[in-house]
């Protein structure tokens, strides 16, 4: 299945702020970022030294260095590289529970609406129960051609654009295929200052 690129364009701005109001009144804090460069900047500002922070597996991080800084530079408590140490086959159960209620996580999402909702789709779901709730602090960053028009069109997205263009990179990183097996969408958050989402003027992930 070829991805649909009409999703692959970057938004206006005229709808980036649109979108970036609409995140706001559903209790999402939210900055704009010219770049992937001032995105990263911007979310290392944010982290604490040495805090504990779960990067959720995305071409966006990838793209910017931001999964590698957090990783691998020491500065904090980071859990995929404790993740990566363990056995599936033996420890399945504790890493569920490492991952599952970080202090910090980031990541991305699939796509954010004008109206302010944010979708996320997995395959296994292993990211969601943090994202939804059990993360203390999340952390989106988004390209801004993930901005869509409503749940409809983010729903359209995932399927059309998104899962094409994973289901190839995971053929090619595994060995097997993906599938959207499951689907978060918030549309608002409880918790003030809980969720923060940078929105980049840049084609970022899928």
């Amino acid at each position: 299945m070829k991805p649909n690129e009409k999703y692959g364009q970057l938004a206006t701005d005229e709808a980036i702020q649109k979108t970036s109001q609409a995140l706001k009144e559903n209790n999402i804090k939210v900055e704009v970022a010219e770049n992937g460069e001032e995105a990263k900047r911007r979310v290392l500002e944010l982290l604490p030294g040495r805090a504990e922070v779960f990067t959720m597996t995305s071409q966006t991080l990838e793209a910017i260095g931001l999964d590698k800084e957090i990783n691998e530079s020491g500065k904090y408590n980071a859990v995929r590289p404790k993740l990566m140490a363990m056995d599936f086959k033996t420890q399945a159960r504790e890493m569920a529970k490492l991952g599952a209620a970080p202090d910090w996580v980031v990541a991305s999402a699939h796509a954010v609406t004008e109206d302010g909702h944010l979708l996320i789709a997995s395959n296994t779901g292993s990211q969601l129960s943090s994202e939804a709730y059990a993360g203390e602090k999340i952390i989106f960053v988004v390209g801004a051609q993930k901005i869509v028009k409503d749940t409809a069109e983010g729903l359209k997205r995932i399927y059309e654009y998104s899962f094409p263009l994973e289901d190839e990179r995971a053929r090619k990183a595994y060995g097997m295929p993906s599938a959207v097996n499951k689907i978060l969408i918030i549309n608002k958050e409880a918790m003030p200052d809980r969720i923060f989402v940078f929105l980049v003027k840049e084609k970022l992930g899928f």
